[in-house]
């Protein structure tokens, strides 16, 4: 009897075993290769009409594929990029707009490869991550079956379905423009044929930058790391080719931002936010593809919020509810957008907060610190030769008024139909033709704000203090907590300066809310010296502000404006606070003060007082720009971390 139910239990054994790995062999779902690379705009790559890139793997794919013209990052820099790419949650819901902030996430909101994995996928990641939280380990391990250098989809059980993420860093901005010359030599032109080899004089010189050989020599390394890109991939598809697996395989192409360039990548411009995208269908499954043809052109608005539902879509899974991107493909296809919104926030040490409406063709973009210019002090950009020529260039004298408005201060507003300018550089926020067109595109950005309860909103100092085991997520979404309707009014004054305006604005420096009170100062901070003259008792009051943020603001105005001693010695302190939000404010005001050399001992304190290790990055970056700013430290390589 022992020996029957041995025998029963081997072949019912045997039974379970063939049936499941008949299930997985019958298994008609695609696998899924994502094909990503970093810093890159289509306006760099072959198929998108660049017609001095040498971008055949890209080119070929494009044409076999289906070319996205409208497809954006929902960020402007890395990290938040890929939190909502990951997350498919916008990074002004989820609190990660902040590069490198490492916000918390509530629990429920997992990677979308996640649910690829309940639903039988078998998902590697190799190997970049970056997603800008909390807990990123084990975010990571429920997301990803494989995750490193040496992840790939050769260990999934037999006739499994994959999904396959692939990073190549190679167009990377630290290739680009940020490392040593001698570094770009060894990694990326050695490592190309001389045939191959963009030369400094192979390229048209966007018109922002001054066209001088010193440009162009910089330049040539955006192409020249974009071409050893390319032929990268061609050695991963060809692996693909030659596993047998490509015929099987929906292969997506894609940037996780715009061009890794001063203008580009960490603006709130079309530059910034735009990307290459192409998903190549093999014979087997261009029935899932809903746009004809293949070498087909969508031109659909699509952004980084929709790629995870997508997959999903593609797949079979269900879609959890706090993803509300637009399924593109797949049985949950929904009917595309009239507009993505965009946003742009802190990039390493250098504070921002702008967001953008497109339709594709026309960009609106309102910018809530427009004091602030478009090439701003971000440490890892300054190390970079192309930026040192730039401003050398400009402290010559020898750039025209185009180029030298990336150094002065951006409108409140910004529209550009890029139809006619491309290149964005001819601002139509303030001409009466496109008034309707502003108004509408500025009501549809308002209505997403307010419906998505913005937390961004917040000065970083009051994300970072959320109490214990509060998410940005949902502390928003607590009215009585966080009047983001109110908060977004007070706003919505930053860089207005007409007289009903700056009413309006003192006004808020007498509100019981202190991030209203926090609006306020930094609305003011647009006016021009003699602007507030009437005013300065009121903001001498403000100096007591006892709210941290706004009373670095007020300081700074005091001194800015006036000189004042006591707010010199309020900034004094702020410089040295242990608070590195408050620390990293104060500097990043100080930056664009003329007048700054009087604290110059003081930042030399805070940049040496605390172990090199210990210290927060951005603060320690914003130390180093704002002595480089004053020839005290020298902007090179070695000086970054």
């Amino acid at each position: 009897m022992r020996n029957s139910y041995r025998d029963t239990f081997f072949w019912f054994s045997v039974l379970a075993l063939t049936s499941l790995s008949a299930a997985y062999a019958a298994d008609d779902r695609p696998n899924i290769l994502w094909v990503t690379i970093e810093d890159t705009s289509p306006e760099f790559i072959g198929s998108y009409g660049n017609r001095n890139a040498k971008t055949p793997v890209m080119d070929r794919l494009a044409a076999e594929g289906y070319r996205f013209t409208n497809a954006f990052s929902t960020g402007s820099v890395c990290s938040p990029s890929r939190t909502a790419l990951i997350t498919a949650v916008k990074t002004y819901e989820a609190g990660t707009g902040h590069h490198r902030s490492k916000v918390p996430l509530p629990s429920f909101v997992k990677g979308f490869p996640y649910y690829l994995r309940q639903a039988g996928y078998f998902t590697v990641n190799n190997k970049k991550t970056d997603y800008n939280i909390a807990g990123e380990k084990n975010f990571i391990a429920e997301a990803w079956n494989e995750c490193d250098a040496a992840a790939d989809w050769s260990h999934r059980r037999p006739g499994q379905p994959f999904f396959a993420v692939f990073n190549f860093e190679d167009s990377h901005q630290s290739r680009t423009m940020t490392l040593p010359y001698t570094r770009y030599q060894k990694q990326v032109l050695e490592q190309l044929e001389p045939a191959i080899r963009t030369p400094d004089e192979g390229f048209d010189v966007p018109p922002f930058y001054r066209d001088s050989p010193a440009m162009r020599k910089q330049l040539a390394r955006v192409y020249n790391s974009i071409t050893l890109t390319d032929q990268k991939i061609g050695r991963l598809l060809q692996r693909l080719e030659n596993e047998g697996l490509r015929e099987n395989t929906i292969i997506w192409f894609f940037a996780d931002h715009g061009e890794g360039i001063p203008r580009g990548k960490t603006n709130s411009i079309d530059l910034s936010y735009r990307v290459p995208l192409v998903v190549w269908f093999p014979p087997k499954y261009r029935h899932l593809s809903p746009w004809g043809a293949p070498g087909s052109t969508v031109q659909e608005l699509v952004d980084f919020q929709d790629f995870g539902p997508s997959i999903l879509s593609l797949a079979g899974a269900e879609i959890p509810g706090q993803m509300k991107g637009r399924a593109f493909l797949g049985k949950a296809r929904k009917t595309p957008p009239s507009y993505c919104f965009l946003s742009s926030d802190r990039s390493d040490n250098s504070t921002d907060l702008a967001r953008t409406v497109t339709d594709g063709r026309l960009v609106y973009t309102r910018n809530f610190m427009p004091f602030l210019p478009e090439v701003r002090y971000i440490r890892y950009m300054e190390i970079g030769e192309i930026k040192q020529e730039m401003r050398k260039d400009r402290r010559d004298g020898r750039l025209n008024a185009v180029q030298a408005s990336l150094f002065a201060a951006r409108p409140p507003e910004m529209l550009y139909d890029l139809s006619r300018d491309p290149w964005e550089l001819k601002n139509l926020a303030e001409d009466p033709a496109y008034r309707s067109v502003k108004e509408k595109m500025r009501a549809a950005l308002q209505k997403e704000l307010q419906q998505a309860r913005d937390v961004m909103f917040l000065p970083e100092y009051a994300i970072s203090g959320l109490p214990a085991g509060t998410t940005p997520y949902e502390f928003r979404k607590d009215a009585k907590k966080y009047p983001a309707d109110r908060i977004l009014q007070a706003a919505n004054l930053s860089g207005f300066t007409d007289q009903k305006s700056l009413k309006a604005q003192i006004k808020l420096l007498g509100e019981a809310d202190s991030v209203r009170r926090y609006w306020g100062l930094m609305s003011l901070c647009s006016y021009r010296k003699g602007g507030l003259d009437i005013y300065r008792p009121q903001l001498e009051a403000a100096l007591q502000d006892t709210y941290p943020p706004a009373a670095v603001l007020a300081a700074w105005l005091c001194y800015h404006h006036w000189g004042r001693p006591a707010a010199r010695e309020n900034l004094v302190s702020f410089i040295k606070s242990e608070n590195q939000d408050i620390a990293l404010l104060a500097l990043n005001m100080l930056l664009y003060t003329p007048e700054k050399s009087v604290f110059v001992g003081a930042v030399e304190e805070a940049y040496q007082k605390t172990d090199r290790f210990k210290v927060p990055y951005n603060v320690k970056a914003a130390c180093r720009d704002f002595l480089g700013s004053l020839g005290l430290i020298a902007n090179t390589f070695e000086n970054a971390e």
